[in-house]
Protein backbone atom coordinates (compact mmCIF):
# COMPACT_ATOMS: atom_id res chain seq x y z
CA UNK A 1 0.00 0.00 0.00
CA UNK A 2 2.95 2.50 1.34
CA UNK A 3 4.51 1.36 -2.10
CA UNK A 4 1.98 1.97 -4.11
CA UNK A 5 1.13 5.63 -3.32
CA UNK A 6 4.54 6.78 -3.44
CA UNK A 7 5.53 5.12 -6.73
CA UNK A 8 1.70 6.61 -8.04
CA UNK A 9 3.33 10.01 -7.00
CA UNK A 10 6.18 9.31 -8.68
CA UNK A 11 5.33 7.88 -11.97
CA UNK A 12 1.91 8.18 -12.90
CA UNK A 13 0.93 10.65 -15.91
CA UNK A 14 0.48 14.09 -14.54
CA UNK A 15 -3.13 14.53 -15.83
CA UNK A 16 -4.31 11.02 -14.65
CA UNK A 17 -2.58 11.80 -11.05
CA UNK A 18 -4.22 15.42 -10.89
CA UNK A 19 -7.77 13.55 -11.89
CA UNK A 20 -7.50 10.80 -9.05
CA UNK A 21 -6.47 13.16 -6.57
CA UNK A 22 -9.41 16.01 -7.56
CA UNK A 23 -12.59 14.21 -7.65
CA UNK A 24 -11.88 13.24 -4.24
CA UNK A 25 -10.48 16.80 -3.02
CA UNK A 26 -13.25 17.87 -4.73
CA UNK A 27 -16.30 15.97 -3.28
CA UNK A 28 -14.75 16.53 -0.06
CA UNK A 29 -14.35 20.54 -0.07
CA UNK A 30 -18.16 20.83 -2.00
CA UNK A 31 -19.52 18.08 0.88
CA UNK A 32 -17.79 20.62 3.39
CA UNK A 33 -18.84 23.99 1.49
CA UNK A 34 -22.40 22.67 1.22
CA UNK A 35 -23.20 22.14 4.74
CA UNK A 36 -21.92 25.17 5.87
CA UNK A 37 -23.90 27.04 3.50
CA UNK A 38 -26.82 24.48 4.54
CA UNK A 39 -26.46 25.66 8.02
CA UNK A 40 -27.30 29.10 6.79
CA UNK A 41 -30.53 27.96 4.49
CA UNK A 42 -31.71 26.56 7.89
CA UNK A 43 -30.97 29.39 9.96
CA UNK A 44 -31.61 31.93 7.37
CA UNK A 45 -35.37 29.70 6.65
CA UNK A 46 -35.74 28.63 9.83
CA UNK A 47 -34.83 31.68 12.37
CA UNK A 48 -34.62 34.63 10.23
CA UNK A 49 -32.30 37.75 8.73
CA UNK A 50 -31.26 38.93 11.81
CA UNK A 51 -29.99 35.10 12.87
CA UNK A 52 -28.26 35.04 9.54
CA UNK A 53 -26.37 38.23 10.42
CA UNK A 54 -25.65 37.51 14.00
CA UNK A 55 -23.65 34.12 13.19
CA UNK A 56 -21.90 35.74 10.00
CA UNK A 57 -20.35 38.15 12.80
CA UNK A 58 -19.24 34.60 14.17
CA UNK A 59 -17.58 33.83 11.43
CA UNK A 60 -13.92 35.38 11.31
CA UNK A 61 -13.67 34.06 14.70
CA UNK A 62 -14.52 30.66 13.01
CA UNK A 63 -12.18 31.54 10.44
CA UNK A 64 -9.13 31.88 13.76
CA UNK A 65 -9.98 28.67 14.94
CA UNK A 66 -9.61 27.63 11.10
CA UNK A 67 -6.31 29.31 11.07
CA UNK A 68 -4.70 27.50 13.71
CA UNK A 69 -6.02 24.08 11.92
CA UNK A 70 -4.52 25.13 8.62
CA UNK A 71 -1.06 26.39 10.17
CA UNK A 72 -0.59 23.09 11.81
CA UNK A 73 -2.87 20.49 9.26
CA UNK A 74 -1.12 21.99 6.02
CA UNK A 75 2.15 22.91 7.36
CA UNK A 76 2.25 19.15 8.51
CA UNK A 77 0.81 17.93 5.50
CA UNK A 78 3.55 19.39 2.94
CA UNK A 79 6.35 18.35 5.28
CA UNK A 80 4.85 15.05 5.67
CA UNK A 81 5.10 14.92 2.08
CA UNK A 82 8.61 15.86 1.20
CA UNK A 83 9.79 13.34 3.74
CA UNK A 84 7.75 10.66 1.92
CA UNK A 85 9.18 11.72 -1.18
CA UNK A 86 13.07 11.82 -0.08
CA UNK A 87 12.10 8.30 1.11
CA UNK A 88 12.28 9.35 5.28
CA UNK A 89 9.20 7.46 6.39
CA UNK A 90 10.49 7.78 10.61
CA UNK A 91 10.85 11.57 9.86
CA UNK A 92 6.87 11.78 8.36
CA UNK A 93 6.08 9.73 11.51
CA UNK A 94 7.11 11.87 13.61
CA UNK A 95 5.28 15.16 11.98
CA UNK A 96 1.99 13.40 12.59
CA UNK A 97 2.79 13.27 16.49
CA UNK A 98 3.92 16.54 16.58
CA UNK A 99 0.67 17.71 14.62
CA UNK A 100 -1.63 15.62 17.09
CA UNK A 101 -0.23 17.25 20.20
CA UNK A 102 0.08 20.72 18.48
CA UNK A 103 -3.37 20.20 18.07
CA UNK A 104 -4.47 19.71 21.33
CA UNK A 105 -2.01 22.03 22.96
CA UNK A 106 -3.72 24.89 20.91
CA UNK A 107 -7.18 23.83 21.47
CA UNK A 108 -6.72 23.97 24.99
CA UNK A 109 -5.33 27.37 24.87
CA UNK A 110 -7.72 28.92 22.06
CA UNK A 111 -10.77 27.81 24.17
CA UNK A 112 -9.70 29.15 27.00
CA UNK A 113 -9.00 32.67 25.14
CA UNK A 114 -11.61 32.06 23.30
CA UNK A 115 -14.00 32.44 26.20
CA UNK A 116 -11.82 35.17 27.59
CA UNK A 117 -12.52 37.92 25.04
CA UNK A 118 -15.22 36.29 23.35
CA UNK A 119 -17.28 39.80 23.76
CA UNK A 120 -15.39 42.24 23.30
CA UNK A 121 -13.98 39.82 19.80
CA UNK A 122 -18.18 39.90 18.94
CA UNK A 123 -18.32 43.84 19.09
CA UNK A 124 -15.55 44.18 16.77
CA UNK A 125 -16.69 41.86 14.47
CA UNK A 126 -19.75 43.42 14.04
CA UNK A 127 -22.46 42.03 16.02
CA UNK A 128 -25.00 44.73 17.36
CA UNK A 129 -27.91 44.95 20.06
CA UNK A 130 -29.95 43.40 17.53
CA UNK A 131 -27.88 40.08 16.59
CA UNK A 132 -25.46 39.62 19.48
CA UNK A 133 -27.50 36.99 21.27
CA UNK A 134 -27.92 35.10 18.62
CA UNK A 135 -24.08 35.15 17.85
CA UNK A 136 -23.23 33.87 21.61
CA UNK A 137 -25.70 31.52 21.64
CA UNK A 138 -23.85 29.69 18.44
CA UNK A 139 -19.86 30.98 19.52
CA UNK A 140 -20.28 29.82 22.85
CA UNK A 141 -21.01 26.06 21.70
CA UNK A 142 -18.37 26.16 19.07
CA UNK A 143 -15.90 27.12 21.60
CA UNK A 144 -16.63 24.28 23.80
CA UNK A 145 -15.94 21.80 20.79
CA UNK A 146 -12.50 23.59 19.70
CA UNK A 147 -10.78 20.57 19.52
CA UNK A 148 -12.73 18.72 17.08
CA UNK A 149 -12.89 21.72 15.13
CA UNK A 150 -8.82 21.83 14.57
CA UNK A 151 -8.47 17.77 15.11
CA UNK A 152 -10.60 16.89 12.41
CA UNK A 153 -9.47 19.68 9.76
CA UNK A 154 -6.19 18.88 10.46
CA UNK A 155 -5.91 15.42 10.17
CA UNK A 156 -7.01 15.52 7.08
CA UNK A 157 -4.92 17.18 5.78
CA UNK A 158 -2.32 14.80 6.16
CA UNK A 159 -4.59 11.71 4.97
CA UNK A 160 -4.24 13.54 1.72
CA UNK A 161 -0.75 14.52 2.38
CA UNK A 162 0.27 10.76 2.51
CA UNK A 163 -1.69 10.03 -0.15
CA UNK A 164 -4.77 8.77 0.50
CA UNK A 165 -7.18 11.33 -1.20
CA UNK A 166 -10.26 9.22 -1.47
CA UNK A 167 -10.05 8.33 2.34
CA UNK A 168 -10.00 12.10 2.97
CA UNK A 169 -12.97 12.43 0.76
CA UNK A 170 -15.14 10.16 2.59
CA UNK A 171 -14.14 11.77 5.75
CA UNK A 172 -15.35 15.31 4.68
CA UNK A 173 -18.61 13.05 3.24
CA UNK A 174 -19.39 11.44 6.66
CA UNK A 175 -18.71 15.25 8.64
CA UNK A 176 -21.60 16.45 6.25
CA UNK A 177 -23.70 13.60 6.07
CA UNK A 178 -24.12 13.99 9.51
CA UNK A 179 -24.15 17.82 9.95
CA UNK A 180 -26.88 18.22 6.99
CA UNK A 181 -29.62 15.96 8.83
CA UNK A 182 -28.72 17.28 12.16
CA UNK A 183 -28.99 20.89 11.40
CA UNK A 184 -32.47 19.77 9.90
CA UNK A 185 -33.22 18.06 12.85
CA UNK A 186 -32.24 20.83 15.24
CA UNK A 187 -33.78 23.42 13.95
CA UNK A 188 -36.47 22.39 12.15
CA UNK A 189 -37.68 19.72 14.07
CA UNK A 190 -36.87 20.52 17.88
CA UNK A 191 -36.61 24.35 17.44
CA UNK A 192 -33.25 25.30 18.55
CA UNK A 193 -32.53 27.46 16.51
CA UNK A 194 -28.60 28.62 15.98
CA UNK A 195 -27.77 26.43 18.73
CA UNK A 196 -28.86 23.81 17.26
CA UNK A 197 -27.08 24.67 13.96
CA UNK A 198 -23.89 25.10 16.47
CA UNK A 199 -24.69 21.56 18.22
CA UNK A 200 -25.13 19.99 14.58
CA UNK A 201 -21.47 21.66 13.55
CA UNK A 202 -19.77 20.12 16.98
CA UNK A 203 -21.13 16.97 16.67
CA UNK A 204 -20.20 16.07 12.83
CA UNK A 205 -17.14 17.28 13.65
CA UNK A 206 -16.20 14.76 16.70
CA UNK A 207 -17.07 12.51 14.59
CA UNK A 208 -14.66 12.99 11.66
CA UNK A 209 -12.09 13.82 14.39
CA UNK A 210 -12.95 10.36 15.86
CA UNK A 211 -12.60 8.95 11.98
CA UNK A 212 -9.31 10.39 11.14
CA UNK A 213 -7.79 8.72 14.55
CA UNK A 214 -9.06 5.94 13.88
CA UNK A 215 -7.58 5.89 9.86
CA UNK A 216 -4.16 6.48 11.28
CA UNK A 217 -4.01 3.12 13.81
CA UNK A 218 -5.36 1.43 10.84
CA UNK A 219 -3.87 -0.79 7.41
CA UNK A 220 -4.80 2.11 5.34
CA UNK A 221 -2.57 4.41 6.74
CA UNK A 222 0.52 5.00 4.55
CA UNK A 223 2.26 6.95 7.96
CA UNK A 224 1.14 4.97 10.93
CA UNK A 225 0.39 6.98 14.62
CA UNK A 226 2.74 5.63 17.22
CA UNK A 227 2.92 6.50 20.71
CA UNK A 228 6.75 6.64 20.52
CA UNK A 229 6.26 9.62 17.83
CA UNK A 230 3.88 11.40 19.91
CA UNK A 231 6.52 13.77 21.16
CA UNK A 232 7.36 17.03 20.80
CA UNK A 233 10.27 18.07 18.74
CA UNK A 234 11.61 21.20 17.73
CA UNK A 235 12.95 20.77 14.16
CA UNK A 236 9.93 19.12 13.17
CA UNK A 237 7.97 22.23 14.63
CA UNK A 238 10.08 25.18 13.66
CA UNK A 239 9.40 23.16 9.80
CA UNK A 240 5.34 22.84 10.74
CA UNK A 241 5.03 26.38 12.02
CA UNK A 242 7.11 28.14 9.19
CA UNK A 243 5.44 26.34 6.25
CA UNK A 244 1.93 26.70 7.50
CA UNK A 245 2.43 30.16 8.32
CA UNK A 246 1.38 31.39 4.86
CA UNK A 247 -2.51 29.73 5.47
CA UNK A 248 -2.55 30.87 8.94
CA UNK A 249 -1.52 34.43 8.11
CA UNK A 250 -3.85 34.26 5.35
CA UNK A 251 -6.61 33.17 7.45
CA UNK A 252 -6.05 35.51 9.81
CA UNK A 253 -5.88 38.37 7.48
CA UNK A 254 -9.04 36.98 6.17
CA UNK A 255 -10.80 36.91 9.45
CA UNK A 256 -10.26 40.48 10.43
CA UNK A 257 -11.17 41.53 6.89
CA UNK A 258 -14.40 39.94 6.72
CA UNK A 259 -14.73 41.84 10.41
CA UNK A 260 -14.12 44.77 8.48
CA UNK A 261 -16.78 44.03 5.70
CA UNK A 262 -19.16 43.04 8.85
CA UNK A 263 -18.55 46.81 10.50
CA UNK A 264 -18.51 48.48 7.15
CA UNK A 265 -21.90 47.10 5.96
CA UNK A 266 -23.38 47.93 9.01
CA UNK A 267 -22.42 51.68 8.74
CA UNK A 268 -23.70 51.73 4.89
CA UNK A 269 -26.46 49.01 5.12
CA UNK A 270 -27.42 48.15 8.44
CA UNK A 271 -27.91 44.31 10.01
CA UNK A 272 -29.74 43.10 6.94
CA UNK A 273 -26.50 44.10 4.53
CA UNK A 274 -24.53 41.72 7.52
CA UNK A 275 -26.75 39.15 6.03
CA UNK A 276 -26.83 39.35 2.70
CA UNK A 277 -22.46 39.79 3.13
CA UNK A 278 -22.59 35.93 5.09
CA UNK A 279 -24.54 34.82 1.90
CA UNK A 280 -22.58 36.25 -0.40
CA UNK A 281 -19.40 34.55 0.97
CA UNK A 282 -21.15 31.29 1.70
CA UNK A 283 -21.88 31.20 -2.08
CA UNK A 284 -17.93 32.74 -3.23
CA UNK A 285 -16.22 30.44 -1.19
CA UNK A 286 -18.09 27.04 -2.35
CA UNK A 287 -16.65 28.92 -5.73
CA UNK A 288 -13.16 28.90 -4.26
CA UNK A 289 -12.96 25.56 -2.73
CA UNK A 290 -13.72 23.84 -5.44
CA UNK A 291 -10.38 25.47 -7.02
CA UNK A 292 -8.92 24.74 -3.82
CA UNK A 293 -9.39 21.22 -4.25
CA UNK A 294 -7.01 21.39 -7.14
CA UNK A 295 -4.63 22.69 -4.78
CA UNK A 296 -4.97 19.77 -2.67
CA UNK A 297 -4.96 17.31 -5.18
CA UNK A 298 -1.83 18.81 -6.84
CA UNK A 299 0.23 18.68 -3.38
CA UNK A 300 1.13 16.00 -2.54
CA UNK A 301 2.44 15.51 -6.13
CA UNK A 302 4.21 18.77 -6.19
CA UNK A 303 5.89 18.48 -2.81
CA UNK A 304 6.68 14.66 -3.61
CA UNK A 305 8.18 14.98 -6.43
CA UNK A 306 9.70 18.69 -5.36
CA UNK A 307 11.57 16.77 -2.65
CA UNK A 308 12.88 14.02 -4.92
CA UNK A 309 13.92 16.40 -7.51
CA UNK A 310 11.94 16.12 -10.14
CA UNK A 311 10.86 19.05 -11.60
CA UNK A 312 9.87 17.89 -14.89
CA UNK A 313 6.86 16.72 -13.25
CA UNK A 314 6.49 19.75 -10.62
CA UNK A 315 5.99 21.93 -14.02
CA UNK A 316 3.83 19.60 -15.12
CA UNK A 317 1.59 19.70 -12.35
CA UNK A 318 1.60 23.77 -12.63
CA UNK A 319 0.65 23.63 -15.96
CA UNK A 320 -2.70 21.67 -15.31
CA UNK A 321 -3.56 23.37 -12.31
CA UNK A 322 -3.86 26.87 -13.60
CA UNK A 323 -5.43 25.55 -16.44
CA UNK A 324 -8.03 23.87 -14.58
CA UNK A 325 -8.49 26.55 -12.11
CA UNK A 326 -9.12 29.25 -14.71
CA UNK A 327 -11.35 27.36 -16.55
CA UNK A 328 -13.12 26.16 -13.72
CA UNK A 329 -13.36 29.86 -12.36
CA UNK A 330 -14.42 31.28 -15.09
CA UNK A 331 -17.68 28.51 -14.97
CA UNK A 332 -18.66 29.29 -11.94
CA UNK A 333 -18.29 33.17 -12.41
CA UNK A 334 -21.01 32.54 -15.06
CA UNK A 335 -23.54 30.80 -13.38
CA UNK A 336 -22.83 33.66 -10.49
CA UNK A 337 -23.56 36.64 -12.81
CA UNK A 338 -26.40 34.45 -14.68
CA UNK A 339 -28.91 33.48 -11.70
CA UNK A 340 -27.72 35.82 -9.02
CA UNK A 341 -31.45 36.42 -7.49
CA UNK A 342 -32.11 32.46 -7.37
CA UNK A 343 -29.20 31.97 -5.08
CA UNK A 344 -29.87 34.94 -2.77
CA UNK A 345 -33.59 33.32 -2.42
CA UNK A 346 -32.03 29.84 -1.35
CA UNK A 347 -31.47 31.12 1.91
CA UNK A 348 -34.29 33.55 2.63
CA UNK A 349 -37.03 34.45 -0.24
CA UNK A 350 -39.11 36.50 2.29
CA UNK A 351 -36.88 39.57 3.01
CA UNK A 352 -36.67 41.91 0.07
CA UNK A 353 -33.88 44.26 1.24
CA UNK A 354 -31.80 40.89 2.08
CA UNK A 355 -32.41 39.82 -1.45
CA UNK A 356 -31.74 43.89 -3.01
CA UNK A 357 -28.17 44.25 -1.44
CA UNK A 358 -27.61 40.39 -1.66
CA UNK A 359 -27.86 40.10 -5.51
CA UNK A 360 -25.74 43.58 -6.41
CA UNK A 361 -23.28 42.32 -3.83
CA UNK A 362 -22.74 38.91 -4.89
CA UNK A 363 -22.57 39.99 -8.87
CA UNK A 364 -19.91 43.13 -7.91
CA UNK A 365 -18.02 40.73 -5.52
CA UNK A 366 -17.65 38.10 -7.88
CA UNK A 367 -16.89 40.52 -11.00
CA UNK A 368 -13.00 38.84 -11.18
CA UNK A 369 -13.93 35.74 -10.58
CA UNK A 370 -12.04 34.46 -13.79
CA UNK A 371 -8.84 35.19 -12.20
CA UNK A 372 -8.95 34.09 -8.99
CA UNK A 373 -8.16 30.51 -9.94
CA UNK A 374 -4.85 31.13 -11.17
CA UNK A 375 -3.54 32.94 -8.03
CA UNK A 376 -5.14 30.64 -5.80
CA UNK A 377 -2.75 27.90 -7.74
CA UNK A 378 0.36 29.88 -7.99
CA UNK A 379 -0.51 30.65 -3.78
CA UNK A 380 -0.25 27.00 -3.26
CA UNK A 381 2.87 25.92 -5.41
CA UNK A 382 5.46 28.03 -3.07
CA UNK A 383 3.66 27.09 0.17
CA UNK A 384 4.02 22.83 -1.30
CA UNK A 385 7.53 23.59 -2.18
CA UNK A 386 8.18 25.45 1.42
CA UNK A 387 8.60 28.65 0.24
CA UNK A 388 7.39 30.19 3.10
CA UNK A 389 8.20 34.10 2.99
CA UNK A 390 6.58 34.15 -0.34
CA UNK A 391 3.87 31.84 0.02
CA UNK A 392 3.10 34.27 3.13
CA UNK A 393 3.73 37.27 0.96
CA UNK A 394 1.24 36.21 -1.87
CA UNK A 395 -1.30 35.30 1.46
CA UNK A 396 -1.28 38.61 2.47
CA UNK A 397 -1.16 40.84 -0.30
CA UNK A 398 -4.89 40.69 -1.59
CA UNK A 399 -6.30 40.61 2.19
CA UNK A 400 -3.95 43.06 3.92
CA UNK A 401 -1.90 44.85 1.65
CA UNK A 402 -5.03 46.16 -1.07
CA UNK A 403 -8.33 45.10 0.12
CA UNK A 404 -8.17 46.50 3.55
CA UNK A 405 -7.22 50.20 2.73
CA UNK A 406 -9.99 50.02 -0.55
CA UNK A 407 -12.39 48.69 2.09
CA UNK A 408 -11.73 52.17 3.82
CA UNK A 409 -11.61 54.68 0.77
CA UNK A 410 -14.21 53.07 -1.95
CA UNK A 411 -16.86 53.79 0.95
CA UNK A 412 -16.77 56.78 1.12
CA UNK A 413 -16.96 57.39 -2.46
CA UNK A 414 -19.25 55.10 -3.68
CA UNK A 415 -21.09 53.91 -0.53
CA UNK A 416 -22.75 50.31 0.09
CA UNK A 417 -21.19 49.62 -3.36
CA UNK A 418 -18.30 50.75 -2.76
CA UNK A 419 -17.54 47.98 -0.38
CA UNK A 420 -18.42 45.17 -3.12
CA UNK A 421 -16.36 46.86 -5.36
CA UNK A 422 -13.33 46.62 -3.14
CA UNK A 423 -12.82 42.61 -3.97
CA UNK A 424 -12.59 42.65 -7.43
CA UNK A 425 -10.17 45.76 -7.33
CA UNK A 426 -7.96 43.47 -4.91
CA UNK A 427 -8.24 40.81 -6.89
CA UNK A 428 -6.68 42.41 -9.76
CA UNK A 429 -4.10 43.92 -8.48
CA UNK A 430 -3.07 40.50 -6.94
CA UNK A 431 -3.19 38.26 -10.00
CA UNK A 432 -0.66 40.84 -11.51
CA UNK A 433 1.63 40.54 -8.68
CA UNK A 434 1.41 36.57 -8.34
CA UNK A 435 1.96 36.34 -12.32
CA UNK A 436 4.80 38.49 -12.53
CA UNK A 437 6.71 36.50 -9.50
CA UNK A 438 4.98 32.97 -10.67
CA UNK A 439 7.00 33.98 -13.92
CA UNK A 440 9.93 34.59 -11.88
CA UNK A 441 10.02 31.14 -10.26
CA UNK A 442 9.60 29.55 -13.68
CA UNK A 443 12.75 31.06 -15.40
CA UNK A 444 14.38 30.70 -11.77
CA UNK A 445 13.74 27.05 -10.61
CA UNK A 446 11.13 25.57 -12.65
CA UNK A 447 13.00 25.93 -16.82
CA UNK A 448 13.73 22.71 -17.94
CA UNK A 449 17.55 23.10 -17.83
CA UNK A 450 16.83 23.37 -14.42
CA UNK A 451 15.19 20.00 -13.73
CA UNK A 452 17.92 18.55 -11.89
CA UNK A 453 19.26 21.74 -9.54
CA UNK A 454 16.85 23.88 -7.38
CA UNK A 455 18.51 27.18 -6.48
CA UNK A 456 16.36 27.94 -3.94
CA UNK A 457 16.74 28.75 0.23
CA UNK A 458 13.45 26.75 0.90
CA UNK A 459 12.94 25.57 4.68
CA UNK A 460 11.41 22.24 3.94
CA UNK A 461 14.15 20.43 1.74
CA UNK A 462 17.07 20.97 4.25
CA UNK A 463 20.29 19.78 3.20
CA UNK A 464 21.24 18.51 7.27
CA UNK A 465 20.84 15.07 8.74
CA UNK A 466 18.89 15.74 11.28
CA UNK A 467 15.99 17.05 9.36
Amino acid sequence: MKRQKTDELEHMPIGKLIMRYYWPAFVGVIAHSVYNIIDRIFIGQGVGAEALSGITSVFPIMIIIMAFGMLVGLGGGVKLSLFLGQKKHDKAEKVLGNVLLLIVLISLIGGILGFAIKQPMLELFGATNNTVNYANDYLNIILYGIIFQTLGFSLNNLIRAEGNARIAMISMLIAAGTNIPLDWLFIMKFGWGVKGAAWATIISMAILSTWVLIHFTSKRAVVKLKLRQIRLDPFIIKSIVAIGMAPFFMQIANSFVQGLYNTQLIKYGGDIAVGAFGIVMSVVILIIMSIVALNMASQPIIGYNYGARNIPRVRQTMRYGMVAATVLAFISWGIVETFPSAIISLFNNENKELQRIGVQGLRIFSMMLPIVGFQVVVSNYFQSVGKAKVAAFLSLLRQVLVLTPLLFILPDMFGIKGIWMASPIADTIAALISGLIMIREWRKNLAPEKSSVISDNSVVIPQKAND
